[in-house]
C-alpha cells in the first residue's frame, strides 16, 4: 500500500486515496495511511452477524467516501462473493505468485519445493474464487540456484512495488477493462496477461 502512495503522491497512478479500510486496527497501513492524510477505517468481521452484513458495511463505507476502484492490499481475507459482485471490474489484488501457480499462502516455499524455474507476482480482478480472478499482469523473476523463501520474496516483492502501480494506473485511466469476463486492454480482448 505504501508504494501505491508514493506512487500517487510522486504524480505516476493518477488516483486520489479516498479510505484505507482494514480488517483490523491493527493493520499496519492505517498508521501509514493516517501519516499522510489518507482517511482509515476499521470494518471487522467479528462486530458483524455473518459474512453478507460484513460485506455490506465494507461497501457502505467505500460507497460514503466515493470510491471507485478497491486495491487489496495484505487483505487476507477471502472477500464474500456479494462484495465480489458490487465491485466487479473495479476490484483488484496483487498475489506473490505466477498465477494460477502457488494460489494461497506460502507462495515462495512453494514455489522453491515444487522446482520452479521462475516466481513472481499477479495482479489480477478479485472474484468469489481464491486467487482466481482475471488475470491483468505480471512480473517475473528467475529463481537462482541456492534460492530461500526470504530471498525470494524479497526480490518478487520489490516488482510487486512496480507492477501494482502501474496495473492500477491503466485501471483507473480505463486502459484496462474487465469485460464479460475478460480483460481487455482498449479494444483488445487479453490471450495472456500482460509482462511488467
Amino acid at each position: 500500500m505504501l508504494r501505491v502512495l508514493d506512487a500517487i503522491e510522486a504524480g505516476q497512478l493518477p488516483a486520489l486515496p479516498v479510505l484505507v479500510l482494514a480488517d483490523t486496527p491493527e493493520a499496519a497501513g492505517l498508521a501509514l495511511a493516517a501519516q499522510r492524510g489518507v482517511g482509515t477505517a476499521v470494518c471487522a468481521p467479528r462486530d458483524h452477524a455473518d459474512r453478507d452484513t460484513w460485506a455490506r458495511a465494507l461497501t457502505t463505507q467505500l460507497e460514503a467516501v466515493g470510491a471507485e476502484l478497491v486495491a487489496l492490499a495484505g487483505f487476507m481475507r477471502v472477500l464474500p462473493a456479494a462484495f465480489c459482485d458490487r465491485w466487479h471490474g473495479r476490484l483488484l489484488n496483487i498475489h506473490p505468485s505466477l498465477l494460477p501457480r502457488h494460489k494461497g499462502l506460502d507462495t515462495h516455499q512453494r514455489a522453491l519445493d515444487a522446482g520452479d524455474r521462475e516466481a513472481g507476482c499477479s495482479v489480477h480482478f478479485v472474484t468469489a474464487e481464491l486467487d482466481g480472478g482475471p488475470l491483468i499482469a505480471q512480473s517475473r523473476v528467475a529463481i537462482r540456484a541456492g534460492e530461500t523463501a526470504d530471498s525470494l520474496a524479497e526480490r518478487v516483492l520489490k516488482r510487486e512495488h512496480v507492477l501494482y502501480p502501474q496495473v492500477l494506473t491503466w485501471c483507473a485511466t480505463g486502459q484496462v477493462t474487465l469485460r464479460h469476463g475478460h480483460v481487455h486492454r482498449g479494444d483488445t480482448k487479453l490471450a495472456a496477461p500482460l509482462e511488467v
